[in-house]
């Protein structure tokens, strides 16, 4: 396949030409300040859609990474401690929770032969219960100097989330196509039982693939977090129907063993843009949820009609 034909370069000049008309139809969308804030507010979905986009290629889905978000933007300011004025050993543990929470998915899916969606969805309710027994329906403030510095901070005019979107992104991209597990992957997607029989350890890959995805969820929630200053029940919600929709906007098949995070990263941006724009014309939240609705139908069917060709 070609550059020029590829998914996530079409998705890309779709993004740029958005831009670029809505730059001349609405004051001030074009200015660099939004459109560094559209792709700081990217991030947050691009993060969570990393580990989506290795769960999906695999085959599977993940229901949960909307709750994951919200234990991590809940309990990290509960475990944070005034012990280390860095704040550093709070994301950390909070980090190893939400990892250790989607290798729990993994398990279940892997050994437990539970459907991903099953699984996920179970683990997701199970978690939505935990936080309101803890947090109730109050917010929590953020206490983390390290968390706000994530959130806030601008180096050389850059945010610090877009920063830890480019790192994270150089890291899955790598992982995904230059290493044997990125490889592993690709095959259990295509056929798992194939992949079984070519020697593939698919029980303990399927688990990793979850526990990253519990991963990049948990960074999600750090720096939800840190660019809300508070986090409170429900913080992650947004963020579960978007990290699937930039999966599949980027030419990942919801079927698997055909994808790339390369098409996720402007699948991310083109969302939240979408999103601006239908916020400039004061659409009401039920047309934002038709739209979004069908944008996902369309997708699933367009994922249908390329794994017929297939």
């Amino acid at each position: 396949m070609t550059v020029l034909g590829s998914r996530p370069f079409l998705t890309l000049l779709v993004v740029a030409a958005v831009w670029i008309v809505a730059s001349f139809a609405t004051r001030g969308f074009g200015a660099f300040g939004h459109l560094r804030y559209l792709v700081e507010l990217a991030a947050v979905i691009g993060l969570v859609a990393a580990g989506q986009t290795f769960v999906v290629i695999a085959g599977g889905i993940d229901l949960s990474v909307a709750a994951i978000v919200t234990v991590a933007a809940v309990g990290l300011p509960l475990v944070s401690s005034s012990a280390d004025p860095t704040g550093l050993s709070a994301i950390l543990l909070v980090l190893t929770m939400t990892t250790a929470i989607g290798l729990v998915n993994g398990l279940g899916v892997a050994y437990l032969r539970v459907h991903p969606m099953i699984m996920t969805l179970a683990m997701a309710t199970f978690l939505q219960g935990l936080l309101i027994i803890i947090a109730g329906g109050s917010a929590v403030s953020l206490q983390n100097p390290l968390v706000g510095w994530l959130g806030n901070a601008r180096p050389l005019g850059i945010p610090a989330g877009v920063v830890l979107w480019i790192a994270l992104a150089a890291i899955v991209l790598f992982v995904m196509h230059a290493t044997p597990f990125g490889a592993r992957i690709f095959a259990i997607g295509a056929n798992p039982r194939a992949a079984e029989l070519s020697g593939v350890p698919v029980p303990a890959t399927t688990i990793a693939i979850y526990g990253v995805s519990g991963l990049t969820a948990g960074l999600a929630g750090v720096l939800v977090l840190g660019m809300n200053g508070q986090g409170y029940v429900g913080i992650g919600d947004p963020y579960l129907l978007a990290s699937i929709a930039a999966v599949v906007l980027g030419g990942t098949s919801i079927l698997g063993g055909l994808g790339t995070y390369a098409g996720t990263i402007p699948g991310s941006i083109l969302l939240v843009t979408i999103t601006a724009l239908i916020t400039v014309v004061n659409a009401s939240p039920g047309w934002r949820s038709i739209l979004f609705g069908s944008l996902i139908l369309g997708l699933l069917l367009l994922s249908g009609r390329e794994a017929a060709r297939r």
